[in-house]
């Protein structure tokens, strides 16, 4: 029998160590080996692997490859997915994490190794290792020796100087194009300032992320600079991993409002209203989700 113990977590009656819910995500939380081993016999000598859910590092592995962690259990659904194709691997599995920090999936604070996650993905440990050690250069993440990958827990200051940034950035060109620009190169982009509007209506944050991205990429690559684009694709995806406080998820009815501020936007660069524009674009890029 398990006892509930702080912030909804249960007692193992085993080992005393809280055990966290189990969470209907894609990316799932590490799994104590004794309860995956529940039944089998004790392993022993220098080999062992104490309990994961203590944080304690395991003898005589080097850093997070830990070839002898016990596999997660997945779902009869999650069995049935077809594994990751061999090509491109590595950007795949980048993919799917960046997805995954976006829409909180792997959250703030929390340590995940390469050979876990790779049993998730269906591949091995190398690939997963490689794609985190990408979002360590990002900043998303930070290496725990001997353990994994901890997810970095951002505040909000952290997100007003991304927002900063993009604004000193963005704001100059976009008030270049409103003077040059003609009003058919802006319709143009209509379509995609309708597609973030329903992804927003379906509330997921990241669905809405890549289209939120894929229009601001569209608005900023009329200015023929594409390392410009490049640049501030990267500063907007790190402004869209959600904070630290769970409680400021961004909510559905937010993720609209941001959706609409793209129309407005267009309409300001389609009537060459160099002030609203300024204005939009400012409070579009402080506030963005």
């Amino acid at each position: 029998m398990q006892h509930a113990g702080p912030q909804g977590a249960h007692i193992s009656p085993d080992t005393g160590a809280p055990v966290p819910q189990s969470a209907a995500v894609r990316v799932p939380q590490q799994l104590r080996a004794a309860d995956v081993n529940r039944g089998r016999p004790a392993a022993s000598g220098p080999t062992a692997r104490p309990d994961a859910a203590a944080g304690t590092p395991v003898a005589g592995a080097r850093g997070e490859h830990t070839h002898s962690e016990a596999p997660i259990p997945l779902p009869r659904t999650e069995q049935a997915r077809p594994v990751v194709q061999r090509s491109s691997v590595r950007g795949q599995i980048l993919d799917a994490l960046r997805t995954a920090l976006v829409g909180g999936e792997l959250a703030p604070g929390e340590v995940y190794s390469a050979p876990a996650l790779g049993d998730r993905f269906g591949v091995s440990a190398t690939p997963v290792r490689e794609a985190m050690q990408q979002l360590a250069l990002e900043g998303a993440v930070e290496v725990v020796p001997n353990r994994g990958f901890r997810v970095v827990a951002r505040g909000a200051r952290e997100l007003a100087e991304l927002a900063e940034i993009r604004a000193l950035i963005e704001l100059p060109v976009l008030l270049r194009l409103a003077r040059t620009v003609p009003a058919e190169r802006w319709n143009e982009l209509r379509p995609l300032a309708e597609a973030t509007a329903r992804a927003a209506s379906t509330g997921c944050r990241a669905t809405y992320a890549e289209t939120d991205r894929a229009f601001h990429r569209a608005v900023l690559s009329l200015s023929g600079n594409t390392q410009l684009v490049q640049i501030a694709d990267d500063l907007h995806r790190r402004a869209q991993w959600p904070l630290v406080d769970t409680k400021a998820a961004t909510t559905r009815t937010a993720l609209m409002e941001d959706a609409a501020a793209h129309t407005t936007l267009l309409d300001a660069l389609i009537d060459r209203d160099v002030q609203l524009v300024q204005s939009l674009t400012r409070n579009h890029v402080t506030g963005a989700h």
